[in-house]
Protein backbone atom coordinates (compact mmCIF):
# COMPACT_ATOMS: atom_id res chain seq x y z
CA UNK A 1 0.00 0.00 0.00
CA UNK A 2 2.87 2.24 0.54
CA UNK A 3 2.33 5.96 0.39
CA UNK A 4 -1.53 5.83 0.72
CA UNK A 5 -1.56 3.60 3.78
CA UNK A 6 -2.57 6.21 5.96
CA UNK A 7 -4.99 7.50 4.16
CA UNK A 8 -6.81 4.06 3.31
CA UNK A 9 -7.02 3.51 6.97
CA UNK A 10 -8.80 7.16 7.49
CA UNK A 11 -10.82 6.09 4.54
CA UNK A 12 -11.74 2.60 5.92
CA UNK A 13 -12.75 4.48 9.44
CA UNK A 14 -15.11 6.66 7.72
CA UNK A 15 -16.72 3.83 5.22
CA UNK A 16 -17.20 1.36 8.52
CA UNK A 17 -19.10 4.09 10.55
CA UNK A 18 -21.21 5.76 7.48
CA UNK A 19 -23.93 2.98 8.13
CA UNK A 20 -24.37 4.49 11.50
CA UNK A 21 -25.38 7.79 9.93
CA UNK A 22 -27.45 6.32 7.24
CA UNK A 23 -29.17 4.20 10.14
CA UNK A 24 -30.14 7.57 11.70
CA UNK A 25 -27.22 8.88 14.01
CA UNK A 26 -27.76 12.97 12.38
CA UNK A 27 -23.79 13.33 13.34
CA UNK A 28 -23.27 14.96 9.71
CA UNK A 29 -27.04 16.76 9.53
CA UNK A 30 -25.40 18.88 12.63
CA UNK A 31 -22.30 19.91 11.61
CA UNK A 32 -22.04 23.66 13.79
CA UNK A 33 -22.23 20.57 16.98
CA UNK A 34 -19.55 18.63 15.55
CA UNK A 35 -17.38 21.10 14.70
CA UNK A 36 -17.82 22.49 18.16
CA UNK A 37 -16.89 18.95 19.33
CA UNK A 38 -13.69 17.98 17.42
CA UNK A 39 -11.85 21.14 16.39
CA UNK A 40 -10.79 22.13 19.86
CA UNK A 41 -9.50 18.94 20.21
CA UNK A 42 -7.92 18.86 17.06
CA UNK A 43 -5.97 22.25 17.47
CA UNK A 44 -4.72 21.28 20.54
CA UNK A 45 -3.02 18.27 19.42
CA UNK A 46 -2.63 19.68 16.24
CA UNK A 47 -0.23 22.13 18.08
CA UNK A 48 1.39 19.64 20.51
CA UNK A 49 1.98 17.30 17.07
CA UNK A 50 3.78 20.52 15.56
CA UNK A 51 5.53 21.35 18.60
CA UNK A 52 6.91 17.89 18.80
CA UNK A 53 8.19 18.00 14.83
CA UNK A 54 10.00 21.15 15.20
CA UNK A 55 11.94 20.03 18.37
CA UNK A 56 12.98 16.75 16.27
CA UNK A 57 10.85 14.49 18.87
CA UNK A 58 7.71 13.07 16.39
CA UNK A 59 8.69 12.62 12.90
CA UNK A 60 6.61 10.56 10.06
CA UNK A 61 8.00 7.22 7.87
CA UNK A 62 7.77 9.14 4.09
CA UNK A 63 7.00 5.51 3.08
CA UNK A 64 3.49 5.96 5.13
CA UNK A 65 2.69 9.79 3.96
CA UNK A 66 1.87 11.26 0.82
CA UNK A 67 4.54 13.81 1.21
CA UNK A 68 1.66 16.80 1.28
CA UNK A 69 2.19 18.98 4.37
CA UNK A 70 0.21 21.42 6.03
CA UNK A 71 2.33 24.74 7.48
CA UNK A 72 4.79 23.64 10.02
CA UNK A 73 5.55 20.58 8.65
CA UNK A 74 2.69 18.46 9.59
CA UNK A 75 1.47 15.95 6.99
CA UNK A 76 -1.86 16.46 5.64
CA UNK A 77 -3.04 12.75 6.92
CA UNK A 78 -2.17 13.88 10.62
CA UNK A 79 -4.55 16.82 9.70
CA UNK A 80 -7.27 14.39 8.47
CA UNK A 81 -6.52 11.94 11.13
CA UNK A 82 -7.26 14.63 13.93
CA UNK A 83 -10.88 15.01 11.75
CA UNK A 84 -11.77 11.75 10.64
CA UNK A 85 -11.16 9.35 14.02
CA UNK A 86 -13.42 12.06 16.43
CA UNK A 87 -16.19 12.05 13.84
CA UNK A 88 -15.68 8.13 13.86
CA UNK A 89 -15.95 8.00 17.46
CA UNK A 90 -18.78 10.72 18.09
CA UNK A 91 -20.93 8.41 15.26
CA UNK A 92 -20.46 5.13 16.95
CA UNK A 93 -21.41 6.90 20.25
CA UNK A 94 -24.60 7.95 18.57
CA UNK A 95 -24.35 4.55 17.26
CA UNK A 96 -24.98 2.87 20.85
CA UNK A 97 -27.68 5.82 21.77
CA UNK A 98 -29.47 4.60 18.74
CA UNK A 99 -29.32 0.51 20.05
CA UNK A 100 -30.30 1.41 23.40
CA UNK A 101 -33.54 3.75 22.15
CA UNK A 102 -34.02 0.88 19.85
CA UNK A 103 -33.97 -1.81 22.74
CA UNK A 104 -35.90 0.52 24.94
CA UNK A 105 -38.56 0.21 22.57
CA UNK A 106 -38.36 -3.28 21.68
CA UNK A 107 -38.83 -3.97 25.62
CA UNK A 108 -41.76 -2.00 26.06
Amino acid sequence: MGRAEYLLVLGACVLVTLPIELAGARVYRRPGRLVRAVLPVALVFLIWDALAIAAGAWHFDPAFVTGLRVPFGIPLEEVLFFAVIPVCGVLTYEGVELTGRFLRRVRR
